[in-house]
């Protein structure tokens, strides 16, 4: 049987991140500071909301657009946060997490060759979903900007081929975020420029440093933007499996139609449990943000004092540190660091070729296991 993988899964690498972390299985005493998972478990009474609802007998298939009780909660959610208002029943998709959504958004929109336009470093995903919906990825690299989007740089990726942006802030990986007079400043040049929005701000509630301002709450732009959010990161319910997208009526019918064909529904469990998310996990989700914070100083801190300089993220769980002054790639860093010292990091390429002087780090672990990180990687770097 010759030929009978698609072209284009043949060409597709496999996640930089999870290549790397096939390395790290079976390994002992590895402490991983790679997957961008948090180290909480999921809150008791959500927990506790998905199990009553096994217990009280929901079993069964919810609308393919997902529980009506849980797209109003959203609904309530973003008009209360934002002031953005969107219709339960014509506006609001519950998917398997942001990444089914932005898959299902990319598939709906896209037309054979449009050009997606893609900040870098990114995450994964973004380049490969939009290849194999018939796109073009447009990488635009904000290295010399502080890892941001700037107006200029943005301007200089636009033609007429381009269809939209992903743009994802916090930023997984650099955990860069964006005040109110940036974001606006960027809205500005995409509706001047017809292009769409594909906002993931599924950080959004881990911004340390300012207020989180959602983009379809910007002037003008909600009829132009397509909203992405879940409750993987902040809820800490990344095996729930529960996001949502949010946007114009034609587009999220797009997405819905081509989510019946793939998945039908989110699991009815999953889906009662993020409704008890939005209804009283709110407490929790600040006690997770003063920790996660409280980790960010210590991480920063450490890392520019053993020597590799680092910007202070702005948001997310994540350092994004330089080790160039070592004159490793940082595949070579990465693998040497995990073999020689048993710290586990993601190598910068993972997130686009060009960040070979660059590793991710997640300080979502615990402060004892950063602090001992932190030791070990001081101790790599004086060998």
């Amino acid at each position: 049987m010759k030929n009978i993988i698609s072209k284009k899964v043949e060409q597709m690498q496999p996640s930089g991140i999870r290549a790397f972390f096939d390395l790290v299985l079976g390994m002992k005493d590895v402490i991983s500071l790679g997957v961008g998972e948090p180290d909480f478990t999921t809150p008791w009474a959500i927990r506790e909301a998905g199990i009553s609802s096994l217990e009280e007998g929901f079993t069964s298939y919810t609308s393919n657009k997902g529980l009506y009780k849980l797209r109003l909660s959203v609904s309530r959610y973003l008009k209360s946060r934002f002031g953005v208002e969107y219709c339960p029943d014509e506006e609001i998709l519950i998917t398997i997490g942001v990444s089914e959504a932005m898959d299902l958004a990319l598939r709906t929109i896209i037309s054979p060759n449009d050009k997606i336009l893609i900040p870098a470093p990114c995450y994964v995903s973004y380049g490969p979903l939009t290849e194999l919906a018939g796109g073009v990825p447009v990488y635009i690299d904000t290295q010399k900007d502080g890892f941001k989007l700037t107006v200029k740089n943005l301007e200089r990726h636009i033609d007429k081929k381009v269809k939209g942006i992903i743009f994802n802030y916090p930023c997984n990986p650099t955990g860069v975020s964006y005040n109110r007079k940036e974001l606006s400043e960027i809205s500005r040049v995409l509706l001047k420029n017809n292009i769409l929005c594909l906002s993931d701000e599924i950080y959004g509630d881990l911004t340390y440093d300012f207020q989180h301002v959602a983009f379809p709450s910007l002037p003008k732009t909600k009829e132009s933007t397509v909203y992405f959010n879940g409750f993987s990161k902040s809820y800490a319910m990344t095996g729930w499996r529960v996001g949502y997208a949010c946007g114009p009526k034609e587009i999220i019918a797009g997405m819905t139609k081509i989510h019946q064909y793939t998945i039908m529904c989110v699991s009815i469990t999953s889906q009662m449990a993020a409704c008890e998310a939005l209804h009283s996990g709110r407490k929790s989700v600040e006690e997770m943000k003063r920790e996660y914070a409280r980790r960010r100083e210590f991480v920063i801190e450490g890392l520019n004092k053993i020597g590799l300089s680092c910007h202070k993220p702005q948001g997310a769980f994540y350092a994004f540190p330089s080790i160039k002054k070592t004159g490793l790639t940082a595949l070579d860093f990465a693998q040497r660091l995990l073999s020689q010292q048993k710290v586990a990091v993601v190598p910068g390429t993972a997130f686009g070729e060009e960040f070979k002087d660059y590793v991710r780090i997640s300080y979502a672990s615990s402060f004892d296991n950063l602090k001992e990180a932190l030791g070990r990687i001081a101790t790599f770097l004086n060998k």
